[in-house]
């Protein structure tokens, strides 16, 4: 079992890459193991999506020690605004 959990991510996440939105969903019945987020960020302006993949993991690089699974949607404002109206 994880020590880590949904509120714990999404508040590193914002504070860590100055997100305007994030969004952490813990999909492994309460045990930690396995989460999704959505981040949207202007930390992403300019990068690709590896990159944005590889920013988000190193912010969280001593947590995913410990998760089994992490998936993410890494948005720019932009990007969000796009998502959002579809």
């Amino acid at each position: 079992m994880s020590k880590y959990d949904s509120k714990y991510l999404e508040d590193k996440l914002k504070k860590e890459l100055e997100a305007d939105y994030v969004s952490v969903t813990d999909e492994s019945d309460g045990c930690g193991g396995k989460f999704s987020a959505i981040i949207v960020t202007s930390a992403f302006n300019g990068k690709t999506l590896l990159q944005k993949h590889r920013l988000v993991n190193s912010t969280l690089a001593e947590e995913l020690k410990e998760i089994h699974a992490f998936s993410q949607k890494s948005y720019t404002l932009e990007e969000w605004e796009k998502v959002k109206a579809q």
